[in-house]
């Protein structure tokens, strides 16, 4: 895609991370972290063991990767007031979770610490963050958050960290975006790639809530970049929803009983990836 207000197509980040059709991606949600409301003095290394059984549950259950989020950092600051407790604390899980998985690893730093994400990346040989604002802005529970593409990729060439890619939601799932209400779900998916994003994140409206496949098409055909499903992709959906998208994230229907503060549970990851599989084989079998 080569047009005008556009970029000329860059190499399939999905591709270069994973080395597979349709990556699944799964999602772990820690417990607080110090800093975090939440978070009553215990010792914070029951956080990082509770990271790496899951870690080890899901590389097990055979999935392409694995992202890493401050869940329970519950209400969450705004970027700039994301403190330096909250990127240590960060760090260490993805230390540990290197420790028993040779998946590759994304960071999620909520609420929209890009920056944040980076240098945690950077320090442990992260392959990616996850920007749920990228360009323009939308009113989150946290209130008015912009995007921080012109910032998030100047602190990217500072770090030499030009290997790590910015996976960027499109309509992110629980903000409310009526600042945007004039620009199209297609518009803004040109807008997040113009801007220099990766691949882009289609959600639905909460966690755990899947996107239509009429989003992810609509995203699809105004991009060249490659598109994930962000929410709310079970065993049931997998096949009709990745036969329109390039990938998923998937955190709550593979913990135990859906429920996405459980823990991983092996039977639903496995359960999942046979219905994965299942699609692959039929992308690469000849018509």
């Amino acid at each position: 895609m080569n047009r005008l207000g556009q970029l000329p197509p860059k190499p399939d980040a999905l591709a270069e991370i994973f080395g597979t059709p349709k990556p699944i991606i799964g999602n772990i949600h820690l417990d607080p972290l110090p800093g975090g409301p939440r978070y009553a003095g215990e010792d914070v290394t029951q956080a990082y063991e509770a990271c790496a059984r899951d870690v080890e549950r899901l590389t097990e259950g055979g999935v392409d990767g694995i992202i890493i989020e401050n869940a329970f950092d519950i209400p969450y600051a705004r970027p700039e007031q994301i403190g330096y407790e909250t990127v240590a604390g960060l760090t260490a899980a993805c230390v540990r979770a290197r420790r028993v998985s040779p998946l590759p690893i994304g960071i999620t730093c909520v609420a929209n610490g890009v920056l944040q994400g980076l240098a945690v990346a950077k320090a442990v040989g992260g392959r990616w963050i996850r920007a749920n604002q990228w360009a323009h802005a939308y009113v989150a529970p946290e209130g008015l958050i912009n995007g921080p593409a012109g910032e998030a990729l100047r602190y990217r060439s500072f770090l030499r960290a030009t290997d790590i890619a910015v996976f960027a939601d499109i309509h992110v799932k629980f903000g409310a975006h009526a600042i945007t209400s004039d620009r199209s779900i297609e518009d803004q998916a040109r807008d997040a790639e113009f801007f220099d994003a990766d691949a882009l994140i289609v959600t639905g409206t909460r966690t755990g809530m899947p996107p239509t496949a009429k989003d992810v098409e609509q995203v699809k055909q105004a991009t060249s970049l490659p598109v994930l499903v962000g929410s709310g992709l079970d065993s049931d959906s997998a096949f009709d929803l990745l036969s329109v998208a390039d990938g998923a994230i998937v955190g709550s229907w593979l913990k135990e009983d859906g429920v996405w503060w459980n823990p991983v549970e092996l039977d639903r990851v496995r359960a999942l990836m046979s219905e994965v599989g299942r699609l692959r084989s039929s992308v690469s079998s000849p018509s």
